[in-house]
């Protein structure tokens, strides 16, 4: 299976428990492709995940299954050549982004499951990953709150998270659906821009089972539990942000604890790396 990842040097530690959450619950070889640039812009200056941190992880990879693999691609000279800049400073960052520049990669497989680096999963996703994609260019879960509030005419619930989805890149550069997403990217400023862009532009998209991208609050069966922005609305309306690697919010604001070992397991690796660096 494949899947990838896109980010700069900040998120390293969620890619890590993202991984290890991944690994925890399949046998099956997995390649893992990660996508970084260096960038700055007007609020900061985004630096790219390192080769020896993609080295730490390939180890750790590799001891669950030897046929596994991670390759990281840094795409900062393509970014910069075609830049999104009517979003550079907007809550979602450049290196969020660079899935729409993934289509630009020979390197990268046929088909491919994206996941936002705050997404941890809890259960096989096999059934997900084999989805059949003829036809499909991608395939999402609805947005918890953009299928009630973006909607196009005729009405219908049809905005999906780009949190998670399984990419169908031949279908993906045959209809330019990445390319035509940047240009608009590029010339309009959106609330949630490449999301926003996917929404508008694919015209072949399928729909899975909420579970396979929980966005609110785990359920029984959820796969994988991503840890968006939610709204909780008692004793007063107040938006919550918690991402995994914030354990003290993860015990205290949202009560889980499910994800303790891993989260224990990300330290002891990153532990000993810093031990290794200092010898």
């Amino acid at each position: 299976m494949n899947i990838m990842y896109c980010g700069d040097s900040g998120v390293a530690d969620g890619l890590l428990l993202s991984v290890l959450s991944i690994l925890k619950h399949t046998e099956a070889p997995i390649h893992f492709y990660i996508l970084t640039l260096d960038c700055q812009t007007d609020q900061k200056h985004y630096m790219p995940i390192s080769e020896d941190f993609c080295r730490q992880l390939r180890e750790v990879v590799k001891a669950k299954n030897p046929e596994s693999t991670v390759e990281l691609f840094d795409l900062s000279d393509r970014f910069t050549a075609d830049a999104p800049t009517a979003n550079m400073n907007t809550s979602f960052t450049p290196p969020c982004m660079l899935r729409l520049y993934s289509d630009g990669i020979p390197e990268l497989p046929d088909k491919i499951l994206y996941l936002d680096t705050d997404v941890l999963c809890r259960g096989d996703f096999t059934d997900f990953y084999e989805t059949d994609l003829t036809g499909l260019e991608l395939v999402g879960v609805l947005d918890h709150y953009g299928q009630h509030f973006f909607r196009k005419y005729p009405p219908k619930r049809d905005y999906i998270n780009s949190g998670v989805l399984l990419l169908n890149l031949p279908l993906i550069r045959k209809t330019e659906l990445f390319g035509r997403a940047r240009q608009m990217c590029r010339t309009r400023k959106m609330f949630m821009p490449d999301q926003s862009a996917l929404n508008k532009l694919a015209e072949k998209k399928g729909f899975a089972a909420r579970k396979y991208n929980e966005q609110r609050k785990t359920q029984h069966d959820t796969v994988f539990r991503h840890f968006t922005t939610h709204f909780r609305f008692f004793p007063v309306i107040r938006a919550v942000r918690v991402k995994p690697w914030e354990v003290e919010k993860l015990h205290k604001t949202l009560k889980i604890y499910e994800f303790d070992d891993i989260i224990a397991e990300a330290e002891r690796i990153l532990r000993k790396e810093t031990i290794k660096n200092e010898r």
